[in-house]
């Protein structure tokens, strides 16, 4: 099911902490940064917080700019973005002003949670999860029944650890104060356990006052059936290339993108590519990759339409291709239609030849897009 693009935001101290332990919360952003925060809250649907951030630091999570309030209102958008928070328990203080400022509010709890969050007459839209919490069961209701497209989550420690180790978020902008805490009792950013493999990809990096912001995105393709974030950025990868293939009236366009499995890009390619008219995507990224190359069996395969299982300009359909590469995993936008091959198939080929095909529609309409004019 489709999520919202899930941004992770927070300001640590040089040795990695929230907070210290003083009756005060300790400020690491600068008051640039403050104002750059304001301007991400504003473009975004929802700003989630976990119950511990809630108890510690009583926050409004508000737009504070008149301006940039007035902009949301001038778009269509409510004025302040839904204000959503965590808690198992639903132990929760009703008189918190993060329930009596802003505009709407979502809290999502367990069945007991929702009894108790109704009792004490908690000023929200109360969704159970069911006897426990679950993060894709809740990304998936904020975007299909409250209709989130980009959610900022603002901490704390535990709910950014849960969504990084649960690859849940597309994007996670860090703030490096100078200073240091020291103190092992206080909150620290990230906990222990089983994060991404690879490296994550640093795509910004700009010094705001004494601090500087860096943001990242994870590049590791996922695992199962469920498309994770960096699958969606290297699909969105591929649909780019289809729109860099040479036009054609008598085969699609298409791109491919071949990833290990710590995100590092082996090769990519596209339909037609280098003058010669009957070379398919996927065909001509896996002629760049070594087929004795050990990452091959974990890699995943990125194409904005699905493998082709049958083709008649080459001896072999590209979803055979893949299997003989010994690639198990591919991510694609779009079916194939039976413009050219009646009844094409290629996600049962790759099925039957052990390979797990995960069908990412949102991306779809890129995929036609290069495409319109076969499609009548």
């Amino acid at each position: 099911m489709p999520h919202p693009y899930v941004l992770l935001s927070a300001a640590v101290s040089l040795d990695g902490y929230l907070d210290d332990t003083g009756p005060e919360r300790l400020l690491l952003s600068s008051r640039a940064d403050f104002e750059r925060v304001d301007e991400v809250r504003a473009s975004v649907d929802a700003i989630l917080v976990g119950a511990g951030t809630l108890r510690a630091d009583n926050p409004r999570l508000l737009v504070n700019s008149p301006a940039r309030r007035a902009a949301r209102v001038a778009a269509g958008k409510p004025e302040y973005p839904l204000k959503v928070t965590v808690s198992a328990s639903g132990e929760l203080d009703p008189d918190a002003v993060f329930w009596h400022t802003g505009g709407d509010k979502a809290v999502y709890t367990t069945d007991t949670g929702a009894r108790r969050l109704r009792e004490a007459g908690i000023a929200a839209e109360i969704v159970s999860l069911g006897a426990a919490l679950d993060w894709a069961r809740l990304l998936e209701h904020l975007h299909d029944v409250l209709g989130v497209r980009r959610l900022m989550v603002e901490g704390g420690g535990t709910v950014h650890t849960q969504l990084l180790q649960q690859r849940l978020a597309d994007e996670v902008q860090l703030v490096l104060a100078p200073l240091f805490v020291g103190d092992a009792k206080a909150p620290r950013l990230f906990g222990p356990g089983e994060y991404q493999g690879g490296r994550l990809r640093l795509v910004e990096t700009r010094v705001i006052e004494d601090v500087v912001l860096m943001r990242y995105e994870p590049t590791a393709p996922g695992t199962g059936p469920l498309a994770a974030p960096a699958d969606r950025h290297w699909l969105r990868i591929a649909c780019e290339l289809a729109a860099q293939c040479p036009p054609s009236r008598t085969a699609f366009s298409v791109g491919a993108v071949i990833v290990a499995a710590d995100g590092t890009e082996l090769a990519r390619g596209h339909s037609r590519e280098a003058g010669d008219p009957v070379a398919h995507a996927e065909e001509a990224a896996l002629a760049k990759v070594d087929p004795a190359d050990p990452r091959l069996a974990g890699a995943t395969v990125y194409s904005s339409l699905e493998p082709c299982a049958r083709r008649a300009s080459r001896p072999l359909p590209c979803a055979r291709l893949i299997l003989d590469a010994g690639v198990r995993r591919v991510v694609t936008a779009w079916r194939e239609p039976d413009t050219f091959v009646e009844g094409a198939d290629g996600t049962g080929l790759l099925a039957a030849g052990g390979a797990e095909v995960v069908l990412v529609p949102e991306f779809e309409a890129a995929a036609r897009e290069p495409n319109r004019h076969l499609l009548g």
